[in-house]
């Protein structure tokens, strides 16, 4: 008996690790990195379509028809082989490779919806709509002011202005040193860089869309993605996953919790416009479109006389 049983142990035993044999070898090959060419490189990330599977030349014509037109302000500027460029750095990190194809088109298609609505000039009777008209600026057209704010960490170089540039407009010297910081290109000293470069601009947004402004918090990407679990704070505060909390993270009390505001609706006509053009079509924007009634992530500080 005695020898019955230390047989059965160690046949147990045999059993339990090539199960754990097995499962430490699916879960390896679930964790594997792939390469896709120059596109995507060293992540389990680029095992899935990469943006160019989805997302082609004629379809970045189509969101932004209007671009080059001559009274454009930005004309030759834009274009797809920028994005697709700035991407490369982005895709391996999960920007528009996470979750498979419906998902990556859905991202970049919210994406660029705060782009197209960042940078339009389609306003009025804009031929073609407003819609039409995304990528039409690269800077601020007349800056009120040089955007300089005393900082330890970031202070501003002396001659260098850091009003509105780029896709997702970068104001702010510290917002300047802090994306150029993580792009490793010295935006503080040069923010002109986002106005002559489309890849670094394009870059820039990413960068943006990909991280958080504060530990802790989720970026852009993580409430779109579903990566981010809101707490129950984030729920008592109406933040969500979905589109809605992209505007949150990046533009708080500037765009959210104030009902339904023009410049809400704006980013969110594009995104869907943009969902069409793709061909996921706008019935899939995804739950919680809005951040009508969100608190911010991040408030603004507001002195008592404004």
């Amino acid at each position: 008996m005695a020898a019955g049983a230390s047989y059965r142990t160690a046949e147990a035993s045999f059993l339990i690790l090539t199960v754990t044999l097995i499962l430490a070898a699916s879960i390896d090959a679930k964790q594997k990195a792939c390469d896709k060419g120059w596109e995507c490189k060293g992540s389990i990330y680029c095992c899935n379509e990469t943006i160019t599977d989805f997302f082609e030349v004629y379809q970045f014509e189509n969101l932004f028809a209007k671009r080059n037109s001559p009274v454009a302000h930005a004309v030759g500027f834009w274009d797809y082989h920028s994005f697709i460029t700035a991407s490369t750095v982005f895709q391996p990190l999960g920007f528009g490779t996470t979750g498979g194809k419906h998902m990556g088109m859905m991202e970049v298609a919210a994406f660029l919806g705060h782009v197209g609505s960042k940078t339009s000039c389609g306003y009025g009777v804009a031929t073609g709509g407003p819609l039409a008209w995304g990528l039409c600026y690269n800077h601020e057209m007349s800056p009120s002011q040089s955007y300089c704010n005393p900082d330890y960490l970031y202070p501003c170089t002396p001659g260098a202005d850091y009003y509105g540039r780029g896709a997702i407009p970068v104001f702010w010297n510290y917002n300047y040193g802090i994306i150029g910081d993580g792009l490793k290109i010295d935006l503080l000293s040069h923010p002109e860089y986002l106005e002559q470069n489309a890849t670094t601009a394009f870059q820039a947004a990413m960068w943006r869309w990909m991280n958080p402004i504060k530990k802790k918090q989720p970026s852009a990407h993580d409430v779109f993605v579903g990566n981010w679990k809101p707490t129950k704070n984030d729920t008592d505060a109406k933040r969500l996953p979905g589109f809605g909390a992209t505007m949150n993270v990046l533009y708080g009390d500037q765009t959210c919790g104030q009902g339904f505001a023009d410049s809400m609706n704006n980013i969110i006509s594009h995104y869907q416009y943009y969902l069409d053009l793709m061909g996921v079509g706008r019935q899939n924007s995804g739950d919680n479109l809005d951040c009508a009634e969100q608190v911010p992530f991040n408030p603004s500080y507001k002195s008592a006389s404004t």
